[in-house]
């Protein structure tokens, strides 16, 4: 029983067996390993010396804020600092600007053979780098960014990256200073036709105030007084031509009264010539007497009796000088008349005087009357002057800020870029990573030359030990016959072994000192 446990139970795995045999074989395919690391060692060595180095130049700019305060001088560039840059960007990468760049510096010779200018550009564009870095994470806004280029040559790296730094500050100048002008020339042509619209509100607020001169709402205190004195005077004028008015009535009556004293002095008169003419004949002289009485006495009738219209005319009469008393009543009959006929005149001023003042009176009540319409359309006129006027010093205020703006970027004292770390001179090129690909090649040829050497190993199905012939075989050997070897084969043996130390020592040697060539290359460039 015992017999069969043993017989079927599994066999133990014996390490220090496993690890001899492997040893023994890495021993026995020392050739197959070696052989295909070295060859594969050396492709990439040769891949890598026609592999050209790639070198990257730097340089830093500085997003520069406008040196005057806000408050003193007001940009008129509000574009934001990543539009500003990515416009720039545009410009600067544009088929002219590195078209001119690939000429100057003569970029791409052997890929200008056999690539259109179209593929040029899009390399070159490859070969350039933009890295932009924000400042307080409040402001989230770009404070400063690289500009990279990679060239085939250290200095030809660093040449193209100043160029383009270069090209980045001025075109930032250039496009400020276009924005700037730009908005300077607008808001000019904004401020010319502001002023004129200003201008002919002020005359159109000027000839309405001409138009209607005395119908405006500052004359209204004015018009209001003087029509209160034109009124006063009219009042005046009024009474004192109702006093004319009675006065001529009075004198009338007073003319009356003296004519038919004077029509009974003729009638007296003309009796007694009647009686004289009983006596004598008309050539008598006191029959003449009474007749130039008679004379006399109808002119003052007809004089007493003529409207003062009339007699205004006439030749004034003179007093009688035959008789004290009728010369009186003469002269008073003519004061009587005289004084009517300048209460007449003075009825006729005071009535155009009263005509004129109502005139007057009926012109400022028509004024007053139309101060609330002018008060209203020149309101509207106003208040469109204002509106104007508003607009015209907004307007000189933005065009004096813009042309302060203008100034500032003309004298670079505005938003601008700034080099903080000039392109530098590479030392050490970035393409390709040498060490790590010989590194890598190296491990691909060890392991390479094992896959090789175990298939080998498979392959091969002879006995490398009495284990492996009984487990081969059922039957025991007795006889065991030991390796011998002549002189002449050990020292062959001993003439190889030391050749293949020789040759695999050179290899390794050979393999270290490419690994620290590729490192120095690595570290300090070619």
């Amino acid at each position: 029983m015992s017999l069969d446990r043993e017989s079927l139970a599994e066999p133990e795995i014996d390490v220090s067996e496993t690890v001899g045999r492997f040893l023994g074989t890495l021993a026995r395919r020392r050739w197959w390993i070696l052989i295909p690391a070295s060859v594969t060692f050396c492709g990439t060595f040769v891949v890598l010396s026609r592999i050209p180095n790639r070198y990257t130049s730097e340089a830093t700019l500085l997003v520069v804020q406008q040196q005057v305060p806000q408050r003193y001088v007001v940009s008129t560039t509000t574009t934001d600092i990543r539009e500003a840059l990515q416009a720039t960007t545009q410009e600067v990468l544009s088929r002219t600007r590195l078209l001119g760049i690939m000429d100057e510096f003569g970029l791409y010779t052997k890929e200008k053979q056999r690539m259109s200018p179209e593929a040029l550009l899009e390399l070159m564009r490859r070969d350039i780098h933009f890295d932009s870095f924000e400042g307080q994470a409040a402001q989230k806004d770009v404070n400063s960014f690289k500009i990279s280029f990679v060239a085939s040559s250290p200095q030809l790296a660093q040449q193209v990256t100043s160029k383009l730094t270069s090209l980045f500050i001025e075109q930032n100048v250039v496009t400020r200073e276009h924005q700037t002008t730009t908005t300077t020339n607008f808001l000019q042509e904004q401020l010319e036709t502001a002023k004129k619209r200003l201008t002919d509100a002020e005359e159109e607020v000027r000839g309405f105030k001409m138009q209607h001169l005395g119908e405006l709402p500052e004359q209204q205190q004015g018009n209001v007084a003087i029509l209160n004195g034109v009124q006063a005077e009219l009042q005046n004028s009024m009474t004192a031509l109702s006093r004319a008015q009675e006065q001529r009535e009075y004198l009338q009556s007073l003319i009356g009264y003296r004519a038919l004293l004077v029509e009974g002095d003729l009638a007296r008169l003309k009796s007694e010539r009647a009686t004289l003419m009983g006596r004598y004949t008309a050539k008598h002289p006191a029959v003449k007497k009474v007749d130039e009485k008679i004379a006399e006495t109808e002119t003052l009738l007809s004089t007493l009796r003529t409207s003062p219209s009339q007699g205004a005319t006439r030749k004034p009469l003179e007093p009688p000088t035959t008789a004290i008393g009728d010369e009186h009543d003469a002269s008073i009959a003519l004061q009587l008349k005289s004084q009517l006929e300048s209460n007449k005149l003075e009825i006729e001023n005071l009535g155009k005087e009263q005509k004129r003042l109502k005139a007057v009176v009926d012109q400022y009540q028509m004024r007053l009357n139309q101060t609330p319409v002018r008060e209203q359309q020149l309101s509207g006129l106003l208040r469109n002057y204002d509106q104007l006027k508003l607009d015209y010093t907004d307007k000189l205020s933005k065009e004096t800020q813009a042309r302060m703006a203008a100034d500032l970027e003309k004298r670079q004292e505005g938003q601008q870029f700034r080099v903080v770390d000039h392109p530098s001179l590479p030392t050490i090129p970035i393409t390709p990573n040498r060490l790590k690909i010989s590194l890598g090649g190296a491990g691909a040829g060890i392991l390479l030359g094992f896959i090789v050497a175990f298939c080998v190993e498979f392959q091969d199905h002879s006995f490398r030990s009495e284990k492996e012939i009984q487990q081969q075989f059922a039957t025991l050997l007795v006889v065991g016959i030991p390796l011998l070897n002549t002189p002449g084969e050990i020292r062959a043996s001993t003439r190889n072994k030391t050749l293949e130390w020789i040759v695999g020592s050179a290899l390794g040697l050979g393999m270290f000192a490419a690994e620290l060539y590729q490192f120095y290359l690595y570290r300090h460039g070619p």
